[in-house]
């Protein structure tokens, strides 16, 4: 394959990095609507990256916070955000360079991106993934229920099978 002296891949990322600046933007101004949320994945130790000690013993390597319920002193900047979590019941201030990012997910809505790293020049782009498993207070979800598929359309049914019993 021919060397790629534009530089696509840098491109690409630098976009769908400003799809994620945008949207948090958006619930900066207005708060999340719906049933958005934000799962938002990160290097703990990359350059810029400013967040309590403890968590950055916890782990050392990559981190994933949600953004739905309590967050607080929401800022986003051209380069990175701030944001104010609960962690153990205290407050900690979190300062995330964009490029520190390695996965993004609403699931309100099943988006979601990965971008590389640095290092990973031979890999593919930017993908839809589900986050890793998320960190700090569970979210209670609701218990799903028992309901049967709808019929699909045109289908002849028995008005029975939509009685309680």
């Amino acid at each position: 394959m021919a060397k790629d002296f534009i530089g696509y891949q840098a491109l690409t990322d630098s976009a769908l990095r400003g799809v994620v600046r945008d949207a948090l933007r958006r619930i900066e101004k207005s708060g999340l609507i719906g049933a958005h949320h934000f799962y938002l994945t990160f290097k703990t130790h990359f350059e810029g990256v400013d967040i309590p000690d403890f968590l950055k013993e916890q782990y050392p390597d990559e981190m994933t916070i949600i953004i739905q319920h309590q967050y607080w002193a929401l800022k986003v900047k051209d380069d990175y955000f701030e944001v104010t979590l609960t962690f153990k019941k205290l407050p900690a201030p979190l300062h995330i360079p964009f490029n520190a990012l390695t996965a993004f997910f609403d699931p309100g809505v099943q988006f979601g991106l990965q971008f590389r790293s640095e290092g990973e020049a031979g890999k593919t782009g930017p993908m839809m993934v589900p986050p890793s498993e998320p960190v700090g207070e569970p979210t209670p979800q609701p218990e799903p229920t028992a309901e049967k598929p709808a019929p699909a359309p045109g289908e002849v049914v028995s008005l029975d099978s939509f009685r309680k019993k």
